[in-house]
């Protein structure tokens, strides 16, 4: 069997494999690692929680271990797709890279420029980044790749599905023609080929499993009900993945639950938690800061239940997550491999659920002809679509879920509205019969009567005050049929003289 210490890696990334309680090579790193560190280019292709990431990261540390960077050129660049990952693949620089002197810098969304700015003016060894944020700064001059050695390309498959393959072609003619490419993806479209073709140079192609398999250590299971409405769908789905969390008991440690749409997420979360799981949302519409303490809680076992969109599919090295919940069948049936691939890593069993109806039968038909296989039938646990609840401390501070308003100072409102009414202008007459009135009234007649249920210490109430007004400016001039008051503007002339 093929251990590290075969791979011809530097002692110094030996020592921080075996620190970091590795001995034995993944497959794709045990295949992998030789040609990249003959300077040879690689092409992989293996399934999420294979191991790729430290593929790439050990020999790459290994090849950059003599040389120095200089200001705005790196001397290697890892992309990925999105930030947790590229944020993944920093943590695990910095586990491989501890015993050598190789600098690194992220490149990411919802961080200052600034303060990647200084990285960078520093020289930095690695380059880790999202294709948005490298070429932001590179077209504001602060990046030059002419010193890229290493490229690497990780999670192709989902570069293409989130619409960076232009960008990663423009990075490509952007680096040297010389540089060593190692290029990953779970699955080989035709586009993903399309580029390898035009910037891989004679790669070692490196298949360690079928394309867009499961792993054998994952549980999976179909779970299919008719709603009693179409419009009770989401509800009636939502009290069936309680129903299921509830079934598991303590087999369920904790989970990540997907959803296809961003809105869907929150939803679901907030709905969780208001029955009393703690579960918090991550989406690409959350602010980065927000994310990674999501991420962090999730990871440490401070929050049980992460509700996600195919932000966190890809590529996310959590080791001990126990279930994968698929509240939505995802649309790509490539997206359910990646899902389920969550759990069930690094040698441990897993379990992967999957909410269906029958408008998703045609999506559980594309998927149950790529991974080859029909997903088994579970059975469905009662269960009732209670509405949900806001949460205890939600209730208490705004008084119930009509946002506060007890029923005692809904009284006092209408009370109010109606002292209002009462106080409001009487009905309004014809301009000429009011004319006609006052022509007649004496000038005590036309002054307002006070109200007799007020006080003479009192001051007038509003509606007073604007009756008052109205009549006083009906007193200085009357406009037959322009109501109470006609603007000043319609009396000026605007002709020049």
């Amino acid at each position: 069997m093929t251990k590290f210490t075969d791979l011809a890696l530097d002692p110094k990334v030996l020592s921080a494999v075996s620190d970091a309680g590795y001995e034995t090579p993944t497959p794709i790193q045990a295949q992998a690692i030789p040609p990249a560190l003959e300077g040879q280019d690689v092409l992989g292709i293996a399934q999420t929680g294979t191991g790729k990431t430290a593929s790439f990261t050990l020999p790459m540390i290994t090849l950059l271990a003599k040389g120095r960077a200089r200001a705005r050129m790196p001397r290697s660049l890892v992309l990925a797709p999105t930030r947790e990952l590229a944020a993944q693949v920093a943590e695990n620089f910095d586990i491989y890279a501890k015993n050598t002197k190789l600098t690194k810098a992220l490149l990411i969304g919802g961080v200052s420029f600034g303060e990647q700015d200084k990285l960078i003016d520093k020289g930095v060894d690695v380059l880790i980044a999202t294709p948005g944020r490298l070429l932001d700064h590179f077209e504001r001059g602060k990046l030059l790749l002419t010193g890229v050695q290493i490229m690497v390309v990780d999670e192709a498959d989902r570069m293409l599905d989130m619409g960076f393959i232009p960008d990663i072609e423009r990075i490509f003619q952007l680096t040297p023609f010389t540089r060593q490419t190692l290029f990953f993806s779970a699955t080989m479209a035709p586009e993903i080929e399309r580029i390898t073709n035009a910037f891989l140079h004679n790669p070692a192609r490196i298949e360690v499993a079928r394309q867009a398999t499961a792993s054998e250590n994952i549980e999976q299971k179909l779970f299919s009900i008719t709603p009693s409405r179409r419009d009770r769908s989401f509800t009636e789905k939502r009290a069936l993945l309680r129903a299921l969390i509830e079934s598991e008991g303590e087999a369920c440690q904790n989970a990540i639950i997907f959803c296809n749409r961003k809105i869907d997420v929150d939803v679901v979360a907030k709905s969780l938690k208001s029955h009393g799981f703690d579960a918090a949302p991550i989406h690409g519409d959350l602010d980065q800061s927000q994310r990674m303490r999501t991420l962090d809680g999730f990871r440490d076992g401070t929050l049980r239940f992460l509700v996600a969109s195919d932000v966190a599919a890809r590529g996310l090295d959590i080791p001990a997550v126990s279930h994968v919940f698929n509240f939505d069948v995802p649309s790509h049936a490539e997206d359910y491999v990646h899902r389920i691939g969550r759990t069930g890593r690094a040698g441990r069993k897993g379990r992967a659920y999957t909410l269906a109806v029958p408008a998703d039968d045609k999506y559980l038909s594309a998927i149950t002809s790529l991974i080859k296989k029909d997903i088994p039938a579970g059975e469905v646990p009662d269960f009732t679509a209670s509405p949900d609840r806001p949460p205890r401390e939600d209730r208490n501070k705004d008084g119930g879920r009509d946002g506060g308003r007890s029923s005692r100072s809904r009284s006092r409102s209408r009370s109010r509205r109606d002292e209002d009414r009462s106080d409001a202008a009487p009905e309004a007459k014809p301009a000429e019969v009011v004319e006609d009135k006052r022509a007649d009234a004496a000038p005590e007649e036309r002054a307002p009567q006070p109200r007799q249920e007020r006080s003479d210490s009192r001051s007038e109430g509003r509606g007073d005050r604007r009756r008052n007004d109205r009549r006083d400016r009906r007193d200085e001039e009357v406009v037959v049929g322009m109501g109470d008051h006609m603007p000043d503007f319609l009396t000026r002339s605007f002709k020049t003289s």
